[in-house]
């Protein structure tokens, strides 16, 4: 086992010092010119743009007498005090376990 493990070992190092003879035994970094980029026309002083509606064509209606959603009654909303009272009924008149374990 210890012959398998030492022996690939190996073979992992000359893998590695095998990748690094392709490129001459040394990292070059690719040279590359920085450049600043120049933003001077958009610091100049220009007159405002024309106002643009962001929504595009749809406009905001509202008619006289709408309510919020969250104050319209759901015909299927049950209150959580109702809710609750079920559960700890449930809970009450649940099997229990005869054995508890504890450590």
């Amino acid at each position: 086992m210890r012959a398998t493990i030492l022996l690939f070992c190996l073979l992992c190092a000359a893998a590695a010092f095998g990748q690094l003879g392709q490129y001459g035994g040394g990292y070059t970094p690719i040279q590359s010119s920085f450049h600043i980029p120049d933003s001077s026309i958009r610091a100049l002083s220009q007159p405002m743009s024309v106002e643009q509606n962001l929504l595009g064509n749809n406009a905001l209606t509202s008619a006289q007498g709408e309510m919020p959603l969250w104050e319209a009654p759901q015909p299927h909303e049950v209150p959580l005090g109702d809710i609750a009272r079920a559960l700890r009924k449930e809970h009450a008149t649940a099997k229990k376990a005869r054995l508890v374990l504890e450590k």
